[in-house]
């Protein structure tokens, strides 16, 4: 899909569909309408009739005639002048799309200006954001397209006047580059275990550092193997299929610049291994890597945005199969840096193959390292599909994450990391077991990823964000690309 903008108005704008942001109080939408109406006679009707109120996301067709080159024109409410944030623009964008496609437009022109004291460049990212992420699709498989794929908005433009062009165009571009790394995202992390698994994951990682621009380096069983990494390998042992460890460069900064590095969760295929899961919803295991997915797609954005900045991305990558060959309840391994683990149960096996990734980190010396992983199930429990969890050991970056989840509604929270919870995973036989039961489930895991770090740290628990039930209004069914427009946002304002 491609993205252009240029000088014009709403009747020369040409497209198959003209799109126009009307805001809801009185004064503003009195002034749409007959600002509108002279432009547009044919729109006339439709504001008579009473039927469009311009509230949030709501949406109305008509057509132009003569009055505009676009035989089309649609309008998309924007609500209340005082609630128009960027994530509203996001949502109305993708409303609009939405009705487009529905109408079988395959172009269509957005009127792009700043709303309610918002620049314009971040009006227009947000419009390219919102309406782009809304057309995603993963229907490669299909040999027979359905409506709701046939019917996907091609091309869009974004319409401003001469003055705000520069800015636009910049914000258009922005958005491109967050759109293509939350595609990337979605992609690996709705692909099907066997198109996706430790190998073709790395293969995938190649290509797209040739092709954004940073640095891949991919370790086999045999350096994993030298290295110890018990939790990797412990994981791996009842799959035929070996790991691969997964490093990413992007070291644009000062040399002097410790680099911010990023870890995400590579579980392929989760079945649970001995303690396997119920066959219901099981399929969803294929996103279980959501937290690899997230942070390649960080890494692709950032470098195609050309970020000045030195970050460092680790996936540590197998799937959890079970066989006569996996680990099993009772089982002790031992990581890269000595610790051990008593084995309580085999479905807690990403804080496992996070430990070693985690105990990797500290060679590079980072300014902080994030980790982000569908990790477990209480998180879901605790925070629903909606907001991601948040733990961690650094103040600095947890508020930075705050501020960008503010700036891109990629909610987080924080969850506590108190001392009295370590009771819950001490063990008889090593220095930890990897389960502390039912019971605050997303804080013991990520206390038993804090065994494994030595520098500032923070946590994100995606299991409920990362893989959602249903469609939202820019995102799917499904894998939903969650972290890369936080973490890139984040990264851009470090």
């Amino acid at each position: 899909m491609s993205v252009t903008s240029v000088v014009g108005t709403r009747r020369t704008a040409k497209a198959d569909a003209i799109v126009v942001f009307v805001v809801q109080d009185e004064k503003h939408f009195n002034a749409a309408q007959k600002s509108l109406t002279s432009d547009i006679p044919h729109l006339l009707p439709l504001f008579a009739s009473g039927d469009f109120t311009a509230k949030a996301n709501q949406t109305a067709l008509a057509y132009g005639g003569s009055a505009t080159v676009s035989p089309r024109v649609i309008l998309v409410g924007m609500g209340q002048t005082s609630s128009i944030t960027p994530e509203r623009i996001r949502r109305a964008a993708a409303a609009a799309a939405k009705r487009a496609g529905a109408a079988g437009c395959s172009t269509i022109a957005l009127e792009t200006m700043p709303m309610n004291g918002i620049d314009s460049a971040t009006v227009a990212q947000a419009i390219t954001e919102g309406a782009l992420l809304s057309q995603y699709r993963f229907d490669k498989y299909k040999t027979i397209k359905n409506e709701s794929s046939n019917g996907l908005v091609k091309k869009i433009t974004l319409v401003t006047d001469r003055p705000h062009l520069k800015a636009v165009t910049k914000g258009a571009a922005m958005g491109e580059h967050i759109v293509g790394g939350v595609t990337l995202a979605r992609d690996l992390a709705n692909a099907p275990n066997c198109e996706i698994y430790p190998e073709t994951l790395a293969k995938k990682v190649q290509e797209v550092g040739k092709k954004a621009g940073f640095k891949t380096t991919v370790l086999d069983k045999k350096k994993i193997e030298d290295l110890k990494m018990g939790g990797l390998l412990g994981v791996n042992a009842g799959s035929v299929r070996p790991p691969v460890f997964i490093v990413m460069e992007h070291m644009k900064g000062p040399k002097n610049e410790k680099p911010l590095v990023l870890v995400g969760k590579g579980i392929t295929f989760d079945t649970g291994g001995i303690s396997i899961k119920p066959a219901a919803g099981m399929s969803d295991m294929k996103s279980d890597m959501h937290g690899a997915a997230s942070v390649i797609g960080t890494m692709y954005t950032i470098a195609k945005m050309g970020l000045k900045r030195n970050v460092i991305a680790l996936v540590p990558s197998t799937e959890n199969m079970p066989s006569g060959t996996a680990y099993v309840p009772g089982d002790i391994l031992t990581f890269m840096n000595g610790k051990t683990a008593e084995i309580d149960n085999t479905d807690a096996e990403g804080r496992l193959i996070l430990a070693d990734a985690l105990c990797y980190a500290d060679r590079f010396k980072p300014s902080a390292v994030i980790d982000l992983a569908t990790l477990t199930g209480a998180c879901v429990i605790a925070l629903g599909t909606v907001t991601t969890g948040m733990m961690g050991t650094d103040e600095k970056t947890k508020n930075r994450l705050r501020a960008a989840a503010d700036r891109t509604s990629e909610y987080v929270c924080e969850l506590p990391l108190y001392e009295e919870y370590e009771e819950q995973i001490s063990s008889d036989y090593a220095d930890i077991k990897n389960s502390g039961g039912r019971n605050a489930g997303a804080i013991t895991a990520a206390l038993f990823l804090k065994h494994f770090v030595s520098y500032p740290w923070v946590h994100l628990d995606i299991a409920g964000t990362g893989i959602q039930p249903k469609a939202g209004h820019y995102t799917p069914k499904g894998g939903s690309g969650v972290g890369v427009r936080l973490l890139a946002d984040m990264i851009r304002h470090w």
